[in-house]
């Protein structure tokens, strides 16, 4: 089969393509052809050195999120069907409940082999069905970026109707919180440097929109918008460097979701937390529960993800130096044909 390897972190060309056996299937897993993989922004931080946790770069096949159609049944295998169309969860062994202990030693495309290839085997509880609307493409958005902003959203104090939801910028993660918070009833605050991204995050539901590059301050213009209050939820995708403004963003008793490391700055001082009294929580991606619920939301609310190109299989290391531009709204997907 094709696949794309990597063996040293050497930023852009990281990424080797390589023909490797069609692997075998033991009792209770599942062999998928993958039909579509999209990127995040972890991809880049790997082949860059920078990622944080646990990865192999033994050979090690690239990209956490992918979708394809189960293909063969090892013995034993009760949860899918020949024909089904599924995803990868992004954490192997997070299946439910809080986090567990080994998430990111499970985790697709780092510390183990990912899905940038013509075939992979997972165990049965590693896969989920996909929404019956959505394509390959569509469904290889979710499993990282999608599930990330539902448990943002979700996973410690459930967004309500009527709730104000603070996203960053228009990356993956963030266009899905715009696109699940409108379908809950909620109101939406986008903030971009980009007005042309703007509209096209009001397009997609967003009620207020904020250009950072005219208010580099903006927390003010939150501020303003809610009259003072503050937003009852920020999907927080920019680290150290976006923080504080979130944090002077949050209502006493909002919730912080804090995912991304886009922008660098100085350390958070805590008494900025204390002094707000909101809740600041890691978000690391979440479980297959989670990803079966938010697919029920998806599902009835019609929602489409957002795609910004799709790129074909030997073009994958064009798709990562596009990932890298910062310039797409939504997500970068590469078709597996």
């Amino acid at each position: 089969m094709r696949a794309y390897e990597m063996s040293a972190a050497d930023g852009l060309d990281s990424w080797r393509s390589a023909e490797r056996p069609t692997p075998e299937l033991g009792r209770g897993q599942v062999l998928v052809r993958l039909r579509a993989a999209s990127l995040n922004y972890r991809d880049l931080l790997i082949c860059e050195g920078r990622y944080p946790f646990a990865i192999n770069l033994d050979r090690m096949i690239p990209v956490s999120d992918g979708a394809g159609e189960v293909v063969a049944l090892g013995e034993g295998v009760r949860r899918f069907r020949g024909g089904e169309r599924v995803a990868g969860i992004f954490s192997q062994s997070w299946l439910g409940g809080a986090q567990v202990a080994d998430m990111w030693q499970t985790a697709l495309g780092g510390a183990v082999d990912g899905v940038l290839a013509e075939y992979r085997v997972f165990d049965e509880d590693g896969l989920v069905t996909l929404p019956g609307s959505l394509s390959f493409e569509e469904g290889a958005t979710l499993p990282c970026a999608a599930v990330t902003a539902w448990n943002a959203l979700y996973g410690l104090k459930p967004l309500r109707a009527g709730e104000t939801v603070l996203t960053l910028g228009t990356g993956g993660v963030s266009i899905f919180a715009i696109q699940l918070a409108r379908a809950a009833g909620a109101r939406v605050i986008a903030t971009s440097s980009s007005d042309a991204k703007l509209e096209r995050a009001k397009a997609l539901g967003a009620h207020d929109t904020i250009n950072y590059r005219n208010h580099p301050d903006w927390q003010h213009e939150v501020r303003r918008l809610t009259d003072d209050a503050g937003v009852d939820h920020v999907v927080e995708v920019g680290g150290t460097g976006t923080l504080p403004r979130s944090i002077a963003s949050t209502r006493p008793g909002g919730h912080i979701g804090l995912i991304g490391l886009l922008a660098q700055g100085e350390a958070i001082d805590p008494l900025a937390i204390l002094g707000a009294s909101c809740i600041v929580r890691g978000v690391a991606v979440g479980s297959r529960e989670m990803f079966e619920d938010m697919n029920r939301s998806i599902a009835l609310h019609r929602i489409e993800p957002v795609i910004d190109r799709v790129y074909a299989f030997d073009e994958a290391p064009a798709a990562l130096a596009d990932l890298a531009k910062a310039t797409h709204v939504g997500k970068i997907v590469i078709r597996i044909d």
